[in-house]
């Protein structure tokens, strides 16, 4: 008999935490080898716990699970990523992938489709929703730059033109051209609806 595969839950909410892995644990070849609410706590947990998968939500404290998924990729590649994540949105399961995440599912999948995920990204495979993949193909890429989404998402957070300015070291000017650059590319009616599109879409 080989030994279970070692997991690492992170997710801020306590409850839907304690849910997966009591659901997981069910399992004869899975153990439940560390839970963290924040995603700066990651990466040392996976460390001191030899976790071989780590089931990351997206939005978490600290860091989010798309950043986490990177830092684990290039810090401890043993250590494989699986977003699980009530945002099923086209533009996250595009970064989580870039970021180097094995796997992305949403939170309603099945226990036993959630096992069956964690052992296919154990073995070293992709595992992703399939309809989120088919929504992901037809949206495309996100057609905002780097700099436009930087400037969308400290708009996102209610920062006025100024604010945005200091913050990303730059011009007013040049944080009104970005602003009026993304409403265009995404239809939106201001910078506020810009930014709620951009979210909605996983491009933040």
């Amino acid at each position: 008999m080989t030994d279970p595969i070692r997991l690492l839950l992170a997710d801020d909410q306590a409850l839907v935490r304690g849910a997966l892995a009591a659901l997981l644990d069910l399992e004869p070849d899975l153990t439940v080898v560390a839970q963290v609410g924040r995603g700066d706590e990651v990466l040392d947990a996976a460390r001191d716990s030899d976790a071989q998968v780590a089931l990351l939500d997206v939005e978490m404290p600290g860091l989010d699970g798309l950043a986490v998924a990177e830092l684990l990729h290039r810090r401890l590649p043993a250590c494989r990523s699986l977003i699980v994540t009530t945002f099923g949105r086209p533009g996250y399961l595009r970064r989580a992938m870039e970021a180097g995440a094995s796997g992305f599912v949403v939170k309603d999948t099945p226990s036993t489709q959630l096992a069956d995920a964690v052992r296919r990204v154990a073995q070293g495979l992709r595992v992703v929703d399939p309809a989120l993949a088919a929504e992901s193909l037809a949206s495309g890429v996100s057609p905002l730059t780097q700099r436009e989404t930087e400037v969308l998402r400290v708009a996102a957070r209610g920062g006025s033109v100024n604010e945005i300015a200091r913050e990303l070291h730059l011009s007013e000017g040049t944080v009104r051209n970005h602003l009026s650059a993304a409403i265009g590319k995404t239809g939106a009616r201001n910078r506020a609806d810009a930014a709620a599109q951009a979210a909605a879409n996983g491009w933040l």
